[in-house]
């Protein structure tokens, strides 16, 4: 016997729900890639971004995932041989770091863990170390992720910034920012960071498909000694006046229907709602995780509270390999899709996904979700997760 007849709720980090409005912008014939609306809509999707980037930055535009806009902001600041750190604390910065060093980029890992934040102190020293070294040889960029979805980690991007500034280091400060963007609040220039990449398919509501990168001063000049450059992710090439130029080729047009719907949605919501929604709503599912840890059988991996993001909630089950199990139960028998674990923690974590177009009832019905579940295992935990998220909404969401 199973309840999940319905709209089935998509609980994973990305990609997440597309609004029915975002679809429906799609549902439409292609046009003219050479004149009239496609080209304002390029324009006004620039703009957008930078309003988002909160930058006066110059943005671009690709048709890729994260993956893609990691090897875009590499290749066009980067050289063969030239030296980056890369500051762990999950799987997404190590990521960014496999592919600069199968570029021909030299990569060293700033060693953290799963179950913390960056520590500024530490990439401060290792940093002021590294400014003592030739010009030549020095770190020519930091590499860190904002949320590591599969930690679920938030870092804190101004600590960082101020240690490479206290550290006397001319390093490119550069920031992936896919599991946040759009949900939680971000500051590109206020923050000094040089290049960001983000992608569609999480806090922009959008299909997976579209991949940005958005460039400061520092970096542009960098741009012009790199030599990692090729034709389809190259800056210059993008920066022409003809407007293929703008994506290599041919605008992914439909895509782009669906992006400009989610930015009319996000400016119609504004940027202050939507980071409160997000923190409301994560603070909910901490709120259920706190209570179910109590039976002792699970956990959060972010020892840290406020080290968790408002994005992603990793749960880990350390005492044994349940959470395929679980997984499956609240999709095969609910209708609710969990991330699962990555790495090590593939059958031994499940993930909780609040980003994008998300509200009460969906997080509410997924913690509901994941109890029943949680009783019908019959894994140990303590009662009560739903009703404690139930009290912290109504405490907060006045009438």
């Amino acid at each position: 016997m199973v309840v999940r007849a319905g709209r089935e709720f998509l609980a994973i980090p990305g990609p997440t729900t597309v609004p029915d409005e975002v679809l429906q912008a799609m549902q439409r014939p292609a046009v003219d890639i050479y004149g009239g609306p496609l080209l304002a809509l390029t324009d006004r999707l620039f703009a957008d971004l930078r309003w988002l980037f909160r930058t006066r930055g110059k943005p671009y535009i690709y048709i890729a995932n994260g993956h893609g806009a990691w090897e875009a902001a590499l290749t066009n600041v980067l050289s063969r041989g030239d030296r980056i750190l890369v500051l762990e604390s999950g799987r997404f910065a190590l990521g960014w770091g496999d592919a600069a060093a199968k570029l021909g980029v030299e990569v060293e890992v700033l060693k953290g863990d799963w179950r913390r934040a960056v520590r500024p102190r530490e990439v401060e020293a290792r940093l002021r170390q590294d400014a003592r070294t030739a010009g030549k040889n020095r770190f020519k960029a930091v590499v860190v992720v904002q949320v590591d979805t599969a930690s679920g980690v938030v870092n804190d991007l101004p600590a960082i910034a101020k240690a490479i500034k206290a550290a006397g280091h001319d390093a490119l400060y550069m920031v992936d920012a896919v599991a946040s963007l759009g949900c939680m609040p971000f500051e590109m220039d206020a923050w000094d960071i040089d290049v960001t990449v983000s992608a569609s398919q999480k806090g922009l509501m959008s299909p997976p498909g579209l991949g940005f990168v958005a460039a400061g001063p520092r970096a542009r000049a960098a741009h012009k000694r790199a030599d990692l450059r090729t034709p389809y992710w190259d800056w210059t090439a993008r920066d022409g006046t003809i407007h293929y130029q703008k994506y290599a080729g041919t605008p992914p047009e439909h895509l782009m229907f669906a992006l400009g719907q989610a930015f009319t949605m996000i400016r119609a919501e504004g940027l202050d709602n939507i980071f409160r929604r997000h923190r409301l709503l994560a603070e909910a599912v901490r709120c259920a995780v706190a209570v179910w840890a109590r039976g002792k059988a699970l956990e959060f991996n972010i020892t840290a509270p406020a080290e968790r993001s408002d994005t992603v909630t990793m749960v880990r089950l350390p005492g044994g390999r349940r959470a395929p199990s679980l997984r499956a139960y609240c999709n095969t028998k609910c209708g609710v899709v969990l991330g699962q674990g990555l790495g090590e923690w593939s059958d031994k974590a499940f993930r909780i996904a609040h980003m994008g177009h998300v509200n009460a009832p969906t997080v509410l019905g997924t913690l509901g979700v994941i109890e029943t579940a949680l009783t019908a295992l019959d894994i140990p935990h303590r009662k009560g997760g739903v009703q404690a998220a139930i009290d912290w909404l109504g405490a907060q969401v006045k009438a």
